[in-house]
């Protein structure tokens, strides 16, 4: 058939996509650990330039305009600077940053309403800065909250990843993302049980049955996570968020699992120890 790979093409295809993959997370997760181990302003930084780069790449993406996307990243990198001393003040100012972008955004177009989409990119990229370091910013366990973190949501898209190829099935939701199948979300999900109960293990206060039965919601919420930003993608007709990440695409493709879990994990901490010590508050039960 004209215009049909050779033969092997999707093989090669998929390998060195593989590849690039490793390579990216040999680079990014001792960034993250390191990042995460060190705390205080280096975390805060790391979370920052994260949040920037979400911020500009939904921007980009929606068309929003320059004074939108100008505003949402002035809001941000100044929420970063007062997030480790005043994190009530830092999440004011990224809701702020949002109803300023709305307002300044571009009025709608092709049906899709720029003025909420660009309020929502600020406050997407404001979790991704406030989440992880209102975790992090507890003394006692915020750290090893970060590992558990990650251990989850890690574990979930290594696993979700090989399951779904080896065994395939039926797609969890073709119309949004068509390479996902239940046989990988069941994958990765266990993997997150076992990712996260292996980290907890070492946390003296950790109650493994409530431990195992969190990674379970985190991964599940983590994959859903990453089916919302497929979503938004498929409306905008974008395949990836940008190309800064090579085998990943973007920052959003690389964080969109994380965030939501960050968000809910960082949620229960808050619920069951107060915004002193969520993270005692998510592994302690």
């Amino acid at each position: 058939m004209a215009g049909a790979d050779p033969p092997g093409a999707t093989t090669s295809q998929a390998r060195g996509e593989l590849a690039l993959r490793v390579g990216s997370a040999i680079v990014l997760v001792p960034l993250a650990i390191g990042a995460a181990y060190a705390g205080g302003w280096p975390f805060a930084i790391f979370w920052s330039i994260a949040a920037l780069g979400v911020a500009w790449e939904w921007c980009t993406m929606i068309a929003a305009g320059r004074p939108a996307l100008v505003t949402g990243l002035a809001a941000l990198a100044l929420a970063g600077t007062l997030m480790p001393a005043h994190p009530a003040a830092a999440c004011a100012l990224v809701l702020c940053g949002a109803a300023a972008a709305a307002l300044l955004a571009a009025p709608p177009q092709d049906g899709h309403a720029r003025s909420a989409w660009a309020a929502a990119g600020v406050v997407y990229a404001g979790a991704v800065l406030v989440a992880p370091i209102a975790l992090r910013a507890d003394a006692s366990l915020g750290f090893a909250a970060l590992l558990f973190l990650f251990a989850i949501v890690w574990a979930t898209d290594i696993f979700g990843y090989f399951v779904g190829r080896w065994l395939g099935g039926p797609k969890l939701w073709p119309a949004v993302s068509p390479k996902k199948t239940w046989s990988g979300a069941l994958g990765g999900a266990f993997g997150a049980l076992v990712g996260g109960t292996s980290v907890a293990a070492f946390t003296p206060t950790a109650n493994l049955f409530a431990i195992a039965a969190l990674a379970l919601l985190l991964s599940a919420v983590s994959q859903a996570g990453d089916l919302f930003e497929s979503a938004v993608k498929r409306r905008f007709g974008v395949k990836d968020a940008s190309h800064v990440i090579p085998g990943h695409g973007g920052l959003m493709d690389r964080l969109d699992g994380f965030v939501v879990a960050a968000v809910v994990a960082a949620m229960i901490g808050v619920a069951r120890s107060g915004l002193a010590n969520p993270a005692r508050g998510l592994l302690a039960w």
